[in-house]
């Protein structure tokens, strides 16, 4: 029914949003950036608003579903938007960020600011602006905290010093007349170690958070008469606790942490009058609570849940039963709430998977779902390579989950396939059953892609999480090795034509394999990749201070606070290039600020003293997350060159 609807839209829409594909997509179809997204409802569910990106184009849309006509198109290319939602029928707040000089700082820096969009006159005010009246030197103003009720001010975290020299500002709530930007006024001063602010439905502040990154304490704070009251503090190195948002009544904080019976991430609240933490009984044996459904005050509806597919549980029963209805209309797919009217009347999800390439699909309070638009025009549902499971166990008897993307034309016959292992970044994360762009352009090319969640990874309980810690180039990469084992012996994959590759730690992982395992691939390809890690820990705390709590993680996270440096180099490929037997392939944004391109140069330097064969491309105007379309197209074709050369039909191999 849903595919059919794929082709009952009115014609004006369709010929303003979508564009026509004319017989097998190609590679570049596969790796596009999406051509609509952060598609979201207006509060009565009467507007959608979307981002259209093409070639030469990239758009703000606004439209209106009751008159089938288009409200608003405005130009955002020279933005990177990062997504956007409305906080009123005729006002959108779009949250962006550029690369861009910021006044006595060096380099360029990725800048994330608010706008304010009026659908009526296409009026756009920049919410706040450095220099006027907060500091400067400060990157993120892209966050509200709350909207107010009637819609004239949003409340905005930001760094205010103490006077226009001050070079050491606090973190503190600011209200923006929407309006009139430069109308602004700082309600809370803030504190040295404030990190978060919450609100009720009547512009009051009801908590704050800190967190002292010297003594590792973290507090939960609420108003008093004349200041504030601490009335919850915990030590902990590292940041294992997060508030994401309130109750309805606003009585209490919502609280994400680990539960210490299940091992999973669970639901807590948090009573603002003394602390007191209670349990829910919204937490599972088998997922993590891993995110909480709110509205723009950061008020609770529901939780959603971990694994290859997210699912939901919604606290409103009728609101429950309309969700999991519309879950059931696509087993085995990743469906993805996006966007909600108010009262939850009208919802829209975003559907990915083996048979949907990123659909936005509407359901009315009828439950009637409607076709709105596609991420990807030019992949029909016959395009998409087919995504499984499977499951393995590692030399120790961990199992290890496990994606697919099989080939669509080698479905019938699962044997002897060319593979690439892709194992994915974080390494705190995981991957999805979805639309994989990387995934889907390699397999549109006849290779089996294999996607293992190695321990450390997260969604799979916290046990599973914490048994990466200190396994970096260890059992977090023979659980990657083991599974192509597994897959060799099943007769599933050929031995002979095997490559890997992945970006962030993913790029470190093909490194490793490179380095710990050469006898396994036949190429190696890392998107940047970390190769140096005593290099990498001294740009942390070079870039965050020796005392923060994302160092202490990462040297948890590495090497499980063991930070001799022999050991290090021990783990990192670039101290054993000489181990190399496959040809390597190295890309890297030149903007990179997460992952440095000083780590490539290194990786390339390590390798070519060796005598091995190696190639670095420098994405030019790049950031960490290959934003940029051009960026995209460039990768995969270069990675599809190189498969091809490896471990391609025609691939040249050396005798038995």
């Amino acid at each position: 029914m849903l595919l059919f609807l794929r082709q009952c839209i009115v014609a004006s829409f369709i010929l303003l949003f979508t564009t026509t594909a004319f017989g097998a997509p190609s590679l570049k179809d596969y790796g596009l950036l999406p051509s609509t997204s952060m598609m979201e409802i207006s509060p009565s569910g009467k507007k959608i608003a979307f981002r259209k990106s093409t070639a030469d184009k990239d758009l703000l849309v606004v439209y209106s579903l009751s008159e089938k006509k288009t409200l608003l198109a405005t130009d955002i290319s020279e933005i990177n938007p990062s997504y956007t939602y409305f906080i009123s029928e005729t006002k959108l707040v779009i949250v962006a960020s550029q690369y861009r000089r910021i006044y006595g700082f060096k380099d360029t820096h990725n800048v994330s600011t608010a706008f304010t969009i009026d659908i009526k006159n296409q009026k756009i005010e920049q919410l706040l602006t450095p220099g006027h009246k907060i500091y400067k030197g400060q990157t993120g103003l892209g966050d509200i905290v709350s909207i107010s009720q009637n819609r004239k001010y949003a409340y905005m975290p930001a760094y205010v010093g103490r006077s226009e020299t001050d070079h050491s500002p606090n973190y503190s709530l600011v209200r923006v007349e929407i309006d009139k930007p430069k109308r602004l006024k700082v309600i809370e001063k803030g504190h040295d170690d404030s990190r978060d602010y919450f609100m009720d439905n009547k512009d009051r502040v009801i908590a704050q958070t800190r967190y002292d990154q010297k003594s590792n304490i973290y507090e939960v704070l609420v108003p008093e008469k004349k200041g504030w009251k601490v009335i919850y503090s915990q030590e902990m190195p590292i940041l294992s606790i997060s508030m994401v948002g309130s109750t309805p009544d606003f009585k209490s904080l919502i609280m994400l942490a680990d539960n210490s019976k299940t091992g999973r991430s669970d639901y807590y609240l948090m009573s603002l009058t003394d602390g007191e933490i209670t349990p829910s009984r919204l937490g599972r044996d088998d997922k993590d609570i891993e995110g909480v459904i709110t509205d723009v005050n950061r008020v609770a509806y529901g939780v959603r849940y971990s694994g290859f597919t997210p699912s939901y549980h919604f606290f409103d029963k009728k609101l429950d039963e309309r969700i999991q209805n519309a879950l059931q209309k696509f087993p085995e797919h990743s469906v993805w709430l996006t966007s909600h009217s108010n009262n939850w009347k009208h919802f829209i999800t975003r559907v990915e998977g083996s048979n949907y390439a990123g659909d936005y699909i509407l359901f009315d309070d009828k439950n009637k779902p409607s076709f709105l638009g596609t991420q990807r025009p030019n992949i029909k549902p016959g395009d998409i390579n087919p995504i499984g499971t499977l499951t393995y166990k590692a030399a120790d008897g961990l199992e290890i989950p496990t994606l697919l993307t099989i080939p669509k034309s080698k479905v019938g016959s699962l044997k002897n396939l060319p593979a690439v292992v892709l194992p994915h970044g974080g390494p705190a994360s995981y991957d999805r059953i979805g639309f994989d762009w990387l995934a889907q352009s390699i397999a549109s090319q006849g290779y089996l892609v294999v996607q293992p969640q190695f321990r450390g990874s997260e969604g799979f309980g916290a046990s599973f999480n914490l048994a990466g810690n200190g396994e970096w180039g260890k059992k977090m990469q023979s659980d990657i090795t083991d599974g192509v084992l597994y897959l060799t012996q099943k007769g599933i994959i050929d031995p002979k034509r095997v490559c890997i590759a992945g970006a962030s730690y993913g790029g470190y992982a093909a490194l490793a394999g490179g380095a710990f395992t050469p006898e396994i691939y036949q190429c190696v390809v890392s998107i940047a990749g970390v190769s140096d890690l005593p290099r990498m820990l001294k740009e942390e705390k070079s870039q965050h201070g020796k005392h923060h709590w994302a160092v202490s993680y990462w040297e948890s996270n590495i090497a499980n606070n063991e930070l001799d440096k022999n050991a290090l180099k021990e783990i990192s490929p670039a101290f054993h290039a000489q181990n190399f037997t496959a040809p390597v392939l190295l890309m890297h944004g030149e903007r990179d600020k997460i992952v440095s391109y000083k780590q490539s140069k290194v990786m390339r330097s390590a390798l070519k003293k060796a005598d091995k064969e190696v190639k670095l491309i420098k994405l030019e105007d790049e950031n960490h997350h290959l934003i940029e379309g051009q960026s995209r197209l460039l990768v995969i074709n270069k990675m599809i060159e190189f498969f091809n050369a490896h471990i391609g039909e025609k691939a040249t191999r050396p005798a038995p």
